[in-house]
């Protein structure tokens, strides 16, 4: 077999000559017999120059391998799409995250596979990458026709960050190689107050629930928005919640961990009061229809509530709301300023109780992030949004929602669908008579019966 520096030899494989390297002096770190070729070949090269060059990439490769092992203690090198299996499915087995939090960890990491490339290695991801990674991060489509937040950009860095220390604890990089951490301007969310609802627009925006979002999909929405204010749960916790997690008996929600979704950490596992109005309410929604077990509020498909946006948006519009404007974590942060200012046994409520009812593990997160101190004081020892309470305050819009209709569809022959489909195209026309909007349901459903 005929050598080239040292290196090189050739085989004839289907009449032609192909280039191989003799790479058995790099044992310990994984060398041997190997063809050369690039990446999309499936065969080596006939090519002498492009195997000259493949062969002094490799060495240089694998010398780097033996030079991490020896002096930075490197023992093992990986790809980013095999680790980042590897580390997704070694969190799963520590029990300590959620299906969902997995599903969201995948998303992200997937993300950076895309950019950096299945076949990268770990090792070979410098900050100068990272710096280019983050770049892309910040045009990165929300699927809303923007861009995604800085918060949520620090969440997909984060998300590799977390794989880089996994790597380090199990020799696959150097110890302290992260090229995330090293990163010199990180992305962090914006520190101008959160939104929230002065208690008196929380109340309209019920009675707008109350009064025009109860023919499906919407029937669970006065009920659900009920929920989010008068327990300050989060999304997950509260379209999770069993008809069995209420006990009228004893006036009490409990969040707690169900075949439907965890929760978000230890301290999640609560049990908060049932407040009188959100009692009425409950009862109603749950005797009324039948709900003593399984979901307290299932989606048409019999499952968890996966997205709220278009019926918060139909609600937040009759109250007088722009588009985007009212979504689950408003609810968090109003329920956390209207408790605030309750009393407790004729004292004022201590922070620390309020904490516990949001599941925080201290009073840091009420102190710093959901605490606010609105216009409106009030000292009560119930926590409720009564419209009735500030028809003053309230004034015209009050009754501009009482006297609101949901938009009409502008097809001439209209029937009963249009008014459940309140959701309109811009041309002003329902899902039954949107002809593109048709023509798009069936293709997505091509079986489906005819109208959708």
């Amino acid at each position: 077999m005929p050598k080239r520096n040292g290196r090189i030899y050739w085989r004839e494989r289907g009449g032609e000559r192909r280039a191989y390297g003799d790479f058995r002096d790099f044992a310990d770190v994984g060398g041997g017999r190997e063809a050369l070729n690039t990446k999309d070949a499936k065969s080596a090269t006939t090519d002498p120059d492009l195997a000259a060059q493949l062969a002094t990439d490799r060495v240089k490769e694998l010398e780097a391998r033996r030079r991490n092992r020896t002096l930075l203690g490197v023992e093992r090198e990986a790809t980013l799409e095999a680790f980042a299996a590897h580390h997704l499915i070694a969190k799963k087995k520590s029990g300590r995250v959620t299906e969902g939090w997995l599903g969201e960890t995948e998303k992200r990491l997937g993300e950076a596979i895309d950019f950096f490339g299945a076949d990268v290695m770990l090792g070979a991801i410098a900050v100068r990458d990272m710096e280019g990674y983050a770049e892309h991060l910040r045009g990165l489509d929300n699927g809303r026709g923007g861009a995604i937040s800085a918060g949520t950009q620090r969440h997909y860095l984060n998300a590799l960050s977390n794989l880089f220390r996994r790597a380090q604890g199990q020799g696959f990089v150097p110890a302290g190689y992260n090229p995330v951490a090293s990163l010199m301007e990180k992305p962090s969310a914006s520190a101008k107050e959160a939104s929230w609802l002065e208690v008196h627009d929380a109340s309209l925006l019920l009675e707008a629930a109350r009064l025009h979002r109860r023919e499906p999909p919407h029937q669970h929405l006065y009920a659900l928005i009920s929920t989010f204010l008068l327990t300050g749960g989060r999304l997950k916790e509260v379209v999770g919640l069993r008809a069995e997690d209420v006990s009228f008996d004893r006036g009490t929600v409990t969040f707690r961990p169900n075949e439907f979704r965890g929760l978000k950490t230890k301290t999640s596992h609560r049990t908060v009061p049932l407040f009188p109005q959100l009692r009425e309410t409950l009862q109603e929604h749950v005797f009324a229809g039948g709900r003593v077990s399984g979901l307290l509020f299932p989606a048409a498909s019999g499952g968890i509530i996966d997205n709220l946006w278009k019926s918060l948006d139909a609600v937040g519009d009759a109250a007088g709301f722009g588009a985007g404007e009212i979504r689950t974590k408003i609810f968090r942060h109003t329920y956390c300023a209207a408790v605030l200012q309750l009393l407790d046994r004729g004292a004022p409520i201590s922070p620390w109780t309020v904490a516990r009812w949001m599941g925080h593990g201290g009073q840091s997160l009420v102190n710093r992030v959901y605490g606010h101190l609105g216009d409106v004081r009030h000292r009560s020892e119930v926590l409720e949004y009564r419209v009735e309470q500030h028809e003053e305050a309230l004034g015209d819009r009050l009754q501009r929602v009482r006297g609101w209709k949901p938009p009409r569809c502008r097809h001439g022959e209209t029937d009963d669908r249009c008014g459940v489909r309140g959701n309109l195209s811009p041309d002003g026309l329902c899902l039954w008579h949107d002809p593109k909007r048709v023509r798009e349901a069936k293709q997505a459903r091509p079986h489906a019966r005819s109208g959708l």
